[in-house]
Parts: structure tokens; C-alpha cells; sequence
């Protein structure tokens, strides 16, 4: 396994980890429990209703009510999202969800790009090494035969030279006599 597949790994083992602690500590409640006193039906303003994560404000009539779970989005029997305000007054519900999946698709893809940079820097990187090492292999060997035409040329050259007598110190029975 390389480093990066080790490490993905180890971050997934951490991730399955907190989710089995999380859901295991988790509890059950049943819906027959009484209605808490803090109902949403009691809050009169906004900025009161929106500090209850439970509760939704409904402009349109301006009432606070109890956040349909049983539904992602709230349908627009209780209230239309473009008048529904969840967590700040401010930001209709429509908005807020405009936003985040805005914000979450830029999130994941900026971590899609990085993720796509990081393999084609890492492939770009080894890819250049094989190169360079098969043109380093190929000059070398064409500067190994190049030596070897060199001296070839050599030894004929020399082999001329002592037919003709121009090399001295020859033993060659035609090299030139010198005046003694």
C-alpha cells in the first residue's frame, strides 16, 4: 500500500470510529411524550420562534410553529419557503437553502479539483524521472560509441602512418632512412 492509500485508509477507520460512537450513544425517543411547555405555538415574535431549531416562523401570518420533521423542506400547506424563516429572521428558508447548496457544491468541487491537481502533479513528477533516466541511458551510449569509432580511427590512422614510415621510433622495414 502507498502512503496515500494508507492514510485514506486511516481516516476512513476514524471516521467509522466517531459514527459508531456517536450512533451507539445515540437514544431512542418515542413521539408519546407530552408536549414540553417551551411550544412552539407560545412564541410571539421571530426572534424568539428562529432561537428554537425546533420552531418555524411563517410570515405570511405571522405564526411560530413546530418544524414538520417528517419533511425535508416544510410543504406549502404549513408555510411557503419564500416566507418561512428558520434560524435567523433575516434569511427566508428559501435563501438559506439557495446558499447551502451553493456553498456545498463549491466545497466539494474545490476539494474535487484539489484531489484531481494533487494525482496529475504526482504523475507529472515520475513521469519526467523515466525520461530523463532512458536520455541519460541513450547518451551514454552514444557517447561510448562515439569512443569507440574515435579509437578505431586511431589505430588506422597509426597503422598508415608506420606503412609510410611516418612514425618514428618505427621497426617497419619502409620507414625512412635518415642521413647518418
Amino acid at each position: 500500500m502507498s502512503k496515500t492509500e494508507r492514510g485514506i485508509m486511516s481516516s476512513l477507520l476514524v471516521v467509522v470510529a466517531v459514527t459508531y460512537v456517536l450512533v451507539s450513544r445515540a437514544e431512542c425517543h418515542t413521539s408519546t411524550t407530552p408536549t414540553p411547555l417551551n411550544s412552539c405555538k407560545a412564541f410571539s415574535t421571530c426572534d424568539s420562534c428562529t432561537q428554537n431549531p425546533k420552531c418555524l416562523w411563517c410570515m405570511t401570518n405571522d405564526t411560530c410553529t413546530d418544524y414538520p420533521v417528517s419533511y425535508i423542506l416544510p410543504p406549502p400547506a404549513v408555510c411557503k419557503l419564500s416566507r418561512a424563516r428558520w434560524g435567523v429572521c433575516w434569511v427566508n428558508f428559501e435563501t438559506l437553502i439557495i446558499a447551502m447548496v451553493v456553498l456545498g457544491g463549491t466545497i466539494i468541487i474545490s476539494i474535487a479539483v484539489c484531489c484531481c491537481c494533487c494525482c496529475c502533479c504526482k504523475k507529472r513528477q515520475s513521469g519526467p524521472d523515466r525520461d530523463e533516466e532512458r536520455f541519460a541511458r541513450r547518451r551514454e551510449e552514444i557517447r561510448q560509441r562515439a569512443d569507440e569509432r574515435k579509437v578505431e580511427r586511431k589505430v588506422r590512422h597509426d597503422d598508415i602512418r608506420k606503412k609510410y614510415g611516418l612514425v618514428p621510433d618505427s621497426d617497419h622495414p619502409y620507414s625512412k632512412f635518415e642521413n647518418e
